[in-house]
């Protein structure tokens, strides 16, 4: 008998469901897809061998079920410790052109730490980044100036911000502009409002929300794992899981004042080239900190990266 050549194709993967993908052949075609034999990505270790924003090349097997063959090169990818696992990685989702990172100043607070855990993050695999103020339309004189003062930090660093009530509309418009014809990620704590945003932004989607917990002022996880969403006016979103901390995966300490922009225009000007901007004499960087043209906040959070114990649990301290 001869050997018949199954047909193959290339697809979007647009969620995880265990062991099963669904992945987009077309724009009206959807297939469930599994891995065919075992992947393993040179130089990472994941938990998840495909993510969501993977481009793959299918073996149909049927009109409804085919096999991932293989997984074509990534322009980036996100990535974040596992959550029990700290040896091992976890990928949040690949290919994406903008981030989003959703900042409440309360219900849930976002901290500067995890601003800065995030952004070093994505610096780190060349993923631009919109910080995103939501729930302007809760916050009380003391809230409003707080946001102020978070805004005037990140957007003199170079970071675009805006200011949105995803339950209201407002500001929403500028956010699916930035969206238009891109492949976007949306992250952040949960309760930050990301489904809220997604529902707003295009209707259809009909994402499940929930409100931020009384008793804890944490929010309630909607979205259980990262999703993939075409959207009518063009392009796609990744909704994430609501994250509690986000501990920094493969950065080499000797590498991190590099994905910080504002140290890295001024590290040329430190006397030595492997200054660590710490305790360095003629440190250029740690005499603008002292003058208060870097941010205390930023500093002392890229110390606190620097000292981290890989193997501390970074949710526990609330990054």
């Amino acid at each position: 008998m001869k050997n018949i050549q199954k047909k193959q194709v290339k697809g979007l993967v647009l969620r995880s469901t265990g062991s099963w993908y669904e992945v987009r052949q077309s724009k009206d075609k959807i297939i469930k897809a599994r891995i065919k034999g075992k992947f393993r990505l040179k130089g990472i270790k994941t938990t998840n061998p495909i993510a969501v924003g993977d481009w793959v090349i299918l073996e149909l097997q049927n009109d409804d079920e085919a096999l991932v063959t293989e997984i074509l090169p990534r322009k980036n990818y996100i990535i974040r410790k596992s959550v029990n696992l700290s040896k091992q990685a976890h990928i949040i989702a690949s290919n994406i052109d903008l981030a989003f990172l959703l900042v409440t100043v309360s219900s849930p607070v976002t901290s500067t730490g995890f601003i800065d855990r995030f952004l070093v993050t994505a610096e780190a695999y060349h993923i631009p980044v919109v910080l995103v103020f939501n729930k302007i339309d809760l916050y009380n004189e003391e809230e409003l100036e707080k946001l102020n003062k978070l805004e005037k930090l990140y957007g003199n660093i170079g970071y675009k911000t805006l200011r949105i009530s995803a339950l209201n509309k407002k500001g929403v418009e500028e956010v699916k502009e930035l969206m238009k014809g891109k492949s976007s990620m949306l992250s952040g704590h949960s309760g930050a409002g990301k489904s809220t945003l997604v529902n707003t932004i295009d209707s259809s989607l009909n994402l499940k929300t929930a409100n931020v917990s009384d008793a804890h002022n944490k929010g309630k996880h909607t979205t259980t794992f990262a999703e993939m969403f075409e959207l009518e006016f063009g392009g796609f979103i990744i909704d994430t899981p609501g994250i509690k901390g986000f501990g920094l995966v493969d950065i080499d300490k000797r590498e991190l004042a590099h994905y910080f922009k504002e140290f890295r225009a001024l590290m040329h000007e430190c006397k030595f080239n492997n200054c660590q901007h710490i305790n360095e004499p003629k440190c250029a960087v740690l005499d603008a900190a002292k003058k208060g043209e870097i941010a205390l906040s930023r500093y002392e959070n890229y110390l606190a990266m620097w000292h981290e114990d890989p193997q501390e649990n970074y949710r526990e301290l609330g990054y």
